[in-house]
């Protein structure tokens, strides 16, 4: 996990979070997991597993697609980010960090029954407004 604390004027501040970045010009989602792993971590993915798409909505009409993939062997030796900490958490744990509460939610479905997913998540500023799986509201 990446505690957020050495970027300025970062919405994820003091918040943990799990790596990645944007898509580059000509690069698929699974193209960009590879790069964003290697550039952040210093860690070379093998066989990262495409988990499931994020769709996040706010008050403002702010519309942002996450692709997550989970992966459990690497090369290389874990390296400094300039974005924060790196941190090596135990899944257990997780919940009990200062993250997002939409991110407790999709943290948790790589584990579930769910091969893939279609995760929608809507904001009403920092608060969780509403959520749907498969298109199915989740009681929040």
């Amino acid at each position: 996990m990446l505690h957020r604390v050495k970027k300025e004027n970062d919405i994820n501040k003091d918040k943990w979070i799990g790596i990645g970045g944007k898509l580059e010009e000509g690069e698929s989602p699974f193209d960009c997991v590879l790069r964003e792993a290697r550039e952040e971590t210093g860690l070379s993915l093998i066989d990262p597993q495409y988990r499931g798409l994020v769709t996040f909505t706010d008050d403002t009409g702010y519309t942002e697609q996450m692709h997550l993939f989970t992966c459990q062997r690497f090369e290389g030796e874990l390296s400094e980010c300039d974005e924060g900490e790196l941190e090596w958490v135990k899944i257990s744990l997780i919940e009990s960090l200062p993250i997002w509460q939409g991110d407790k939610l999709f943290l948790s479905l790589p584990s579930g029954d769910e091969p893939f997913f279609s995760l929608k998540l809507s904001y009403c500023g920092d608060r969780l407004a509403g959520a749907w799986l498969n298109g199915k509201e989740l009681k929040i």
